[in-house]
Parts: structure tokens; C-alpha cells; sequence
């Protein structure tokens, strides 16, 4: 990885999940798909990463893995010949060392500049089978860290995986959402007992804690010494919806003083109301990804809650949640950027 793309990375960045768009028979719609990176790009995201929970994970099963990173390559080198600006890059990689290192392979060979690593088809293997698994991935493509959280398929991983996880040379950042505090710790812990502290980005995915995971500043003392780090950025299911006004949040936050912070965990109070109702906590994340397709078809991104996954969707009282914070919380929807917008990131 070149030195200007880890100092973006090291930098900070809101990087949205982005969502597939889907026919009603679940083929691409590639006119939909477009538009959404459109949307994230225009709204000032600093990354996109396609291919992960938030894509469906089952894009794989139906042969659109490929076909929907290429999709997202083609607009990120739009948006860069017309903006001069660089965005970073990240592809979802899953499954079994082998299947691992073949999406590593493609996401490459686009042009992606790092691999989000899901372990969920390892669970259970022992943290130096892991370790082996993520060793072979990254020397395939940098490597970020994913702890996806265990209600909708993620393992526990303790803080001795994330030690040795973190010497792995190709690793360059770690996504925390296994949206529990004393998991998230045990991630940063183990990023400081490496020594590569310095080397590797924390990202927060926890979308319940939005906001207090940006403001703070862990502290881990080490062999007799303290050892200050940050979560820098987001890659958040969350911000594929709302995304011009969370970019705007995250330049805040990234701007705040301390005497800002109690203003801003307010804030953060009303984003975890809201992703309560997005992501369906009440069920058990059951309709995590309807929740975020029902706002953008509100918007008029998405034609329609097309899932390839039957189980996934929206649960009974789902769509009034969402209603219901869509009315408590007016300030933090881009309904007015998206309705300013649509009709060109729909050409």
C-alpha cells in the first residue's frame, strides 16, 4: 500500500457500507447500484466498502460478487478523473482460506486498496488457525481486521487473536463491531500489546455507539508505559443511509473541542435511537438490511426491499420505528441533499 493511501486510511474516514441494489427477480440493477456509490461519493465519503454485511453476504451465492465491485471500481475512478480526489477502497472478503484468497484476488486485480476479512466461516478454529487463514489473505491484499458482531454471524475473538492478528505485517486497520464495549477493548488491547499500535487504523462498525466511539481516546498501559490511541473513522452499515449528514457529524467530531463532547454525545443518543429502528434491534437484527433498504427507497434510491436472504426483512413494527424516528429526529436525515441529487445520480 502506497504512503498516501495509508495516511488517508491513518487519517480518518467515513466509509459507508454499501448496499447492493436489486431487481424484484434479485438481478442487479446495475442503474440503482451506480447511484447509490453516486450518492456517498457526492455526500463526501472518504471511502466505499462493497461486498460486506450490508451488501449481502449472499451476492456470492448468486454470482454478483464481481460484477458489483466492478460496478463500484468503475465509479470511484469516475469520481476521482472528475473530483481529483481519492477514495479509499474496500472490498468485503469471506469464506474458507480458499474461497478468502480468491475474492482477495479479484478484489486486487480491480484495483481495491484492502480486504475487509470476515472470519464467520471460521468459527471455531483456534486463534493460530485464524492467524494462518489471515496470514495467506494478506499476502494477497492489505487486510483489515473485521469483528462482526455475533448476532448475525460473528464469533467471540479474544484479545490473544487480536495481539497476533495484528503483527501480521499486511494488516493496516481493524473494523470493531461486535457492538459490545468490553469486546471493542479487548480489540484496541490487543492492537497495543502487538507494538503495532502506530501502524494499524481502528475503525468503529459499532452502530449502536456511533459517536462516543470517535470521541474517545483509550488509554492502555504497557510494560510501564501508556499508550494513547483512537478510533479514527467509520465503516458503518449505518451511514448508508443519512450519509451527507453523518459525513458532516464525522467533520464535526473530527473538529470538536472538549468542551464540544457532551453537545455531540447528545447527538450520538438520537444516531443509536435511530439505528434501533434501522437496524432492528428489538428482533435481533433480524431486518438490519430492510431496515436500510426501507429508508433509501423512501429516498428513492432503492426501487424496492429486494433480499436474496428470505429470512431477512423487515420485521412487524419495523416500518413504524423508522417512522417514528424519522419525526423525532428531522436534523439528522439528508432527505433534502438526496431530493436535490437523485435525478443525476439516476442517469
Amino acid at each position: 500500500m502506497t504512503y498516501e493511501l495509508k495516511e488517508l486510511l491513518q487519517g480518518g474516514l467515513a466509509i459507508p457500507a454499501n448496499p447492493t441494489a436489486l431487481t424484484r427477480d434479485l438481478k442487479l440493477d446495475e442503474r440503482r447500484q451506480r447511484a447509490l456509490s453516486r450518492y456517498y461519493l457526492d455526500a463526501g465519503s472518504g471511502g466505499l466498502a462493497i461486498g460486506v454485511h450490508t451488501s449481502q453476504f449472499e451476492i456470492r451465492e448468486v454470482g454478483l460478487y464481481q460484477p458489483v465491485l466492478e460496478l463500484g471500481k468503475e465509479e470511484m475512478d469516475s469520481f476521482l478523473n472528475r473530483s481529483g480526489k481519492l477514495v479509499f477502497r474496500i472490498a468485503g472478503v469471506l469464506g474458507n482460506t480458499a474461497q478468502a484468497v480468491k475474492e482477495a484476488g479479484i478484489a486486487s486485480d480491480l484495483g481495491y486498496h484492502a480486504g475487509l476479512l470476515g472470519l464467520a466461516a471460521l468459527k471455531g478454529k483456534s486463534n493460530k488457525e485464524l492467524v494462518a487463514h489471515c496470514r495467506a489473505v494478506a499476502e494477497v491484499i492489505p487486510v483489515i481486521g473485521f469483528y462482526l458482531q455475533t448476532s448475525v454471524g460473528g464469533a467471540v475473538l479474544d484479545t490473544e487473536f487480536w495481539r497476533e492478528f495484528s503483527k501480521i505485517e499486511n494488516v493496516v486497520a481493524i473494523k470493531m463491531a461486535p457492538f459490545n464495549r468490553y469486546n471493542t477493548l479487548d480489540v484496541v488491547r490487543g492492537v497495543v500489546e502487538s507494538g503495532r499500535a502506530k501502524d494499524i487504523a481502528l475503525y468503529t462498525g459499532n452502530d449502536d455507539n456511533i459517536v462516543a466511539d470517535l470521541l474517545t481516546e483509550y488509554k492502555i498501559p504497557i510494560e510501564g508505559k501508556v499508550i494513547a490511541k483512537k478510533i479514527v473513522g467509520g465503516l458503518l452499515g449505518h451511514w448508508a443511509v443519512w450519509n451527507k449528514k453523518a459525513v458532516d457529524l464525522f467533520e464535526r467530531i473530527k473538529n470538536a473541542s472538549p468542551s464540544e463532547a457532551l453537545d455531540l454525545l447528545s447527538v450520538g443518543a438520537a444516531i443509536t435511537d435511530a439505528n434501533a429502528a434501522f437496524f432492528d434491534s428489538r428482533n435481533g437484527f433480524i431486518g438490519s438490511i430492510a431496515g436500510i433498504h426501507e429508508v433509501l427507497i423512501r429516498q428513492g434510491l432503492l426501487e424496492g426491499n429486494y433480499i436474496i436472504n428470505p429470512k431477512e426483512r423487515l420485521s412487524p413494527g419495523q416500518k413504524e420505528e423508522i417512522d417514528r424516528v424519522y419525526a423525532l429526529y428531522p436534523e439528522l436525515n439528508d432527505d433534502v441533499f438526496v431530493r436535490e441529487n437523485i435525478d443525476n445520480w439516476l442517469r
